[in-house]
């Protein structure tokens, strides 16, 4: 993984602009500065097209290692795949649409 990459991200990417991985799926977020707190990057967790764009407007984001392993806790529950498996049956199919492949991408 290049740090020096994320850095320049840091500094010119757009606000909210992300930046693929070599991990479809996987993108870093910028997120803009809010009044004391300044710009800072996040990863998204979003599952991707076959192009390796993200399939939803927004993802899992997480901000920190700490956030990171308060998900993995509650991915490990028992009943999460039981509930999921449930809400897939009752939601009705919606149909995706592909993107693009393209732009710019980190190795990690």
């Amino acid at each position: 993984m290049s740090e020096e990459k994320l850095v320049s991200f840091l500094k010119t990417g757009p606000d909210w602009g992300r930046l693929k991985t070599s991990v479809p799926g996987i993108f870093i977020l910028k997120m803009p500065a809010y009044r004391s707190v300044p710009a800072r990057l996040a990863i998204e967790l979003n599952p991707a097209d076959d192009g390796g764009s993200p399939k939803r407007k927004r993802g899992l984001v997480l901000r920190s290692r700490e956030e990171l392993e308060e998900y993995r806790e509650l991915f490990q529950f028992e009943k999460l795949l039981p509930l999921a498996e449930s809400v897939g049956r009752v939601n009705p199919e919606i149909k995706g649409q592909a993107s693009k492949p393209g732009g710019d991408v980190l190795e990690i």
